[in-house]
């Protein structure tokens, strides 16, 4: 089964992302916890899309395709903004961004902590994030 949801690049789209991931992720045979993770890493992805590749730009679109097999869940994430390389994403010392007192930088953390796979690719202008979770 396939699911598909488009906004625009803004914060507020944030929401109705975080509605739809719900919905779609209630109608499937998951723990609560199992739910709440794949929310927030999906949406953790597609915030940092809006603010840091389309710099909250509300005509731009990213669009989430949930895909579901027996054994995984796919999220696909695709954009035309700003490539930016999950995989090349190297974490930040811990201990650093405390004694800074920094707020963020942390959210890609939790999205490696979550998803058994990431998978990106640019062609032409499209960038495709994939997050994959296995059951």
């Amino acid at each position: 089964m396939k699911y598909q949801l488009k906004i625009y690049c803004k914060t507020t789209a944030l929401a109705d992302l975080r509605s739809f991931l719900q919905t779609t992720l209630s109608e499937l045979n998951l723990s609560d916890k199992d739910r709440h993770q794949l929310t927030l890493a999906v949406e953790e992805v597609c915030a940092n899309l809006i603010i840091h590749s389309h710099q909250c730009n509300g005509s731009d679109q990213i669009k989430l395709e949930v895909k579901e097999s027996p054994d995984k869940l796919i999220f696909e994430i695709t954009d035309k903004g700003k490539a930016f390389n999950l995989l090349d994403y190297e974490v930040p010392d811990l201990k650093k961004v405390i004694s800074e007192k920094r707020k963020g930088g942390l959210g890609i953390i939790l999205v490696k902590t979550i998803m058994d796979e990431i998978e990106f690719e640019s062609n032409k202008g499209k960038n495709t994030c994939r997050l994959i979770k296995w059951f």
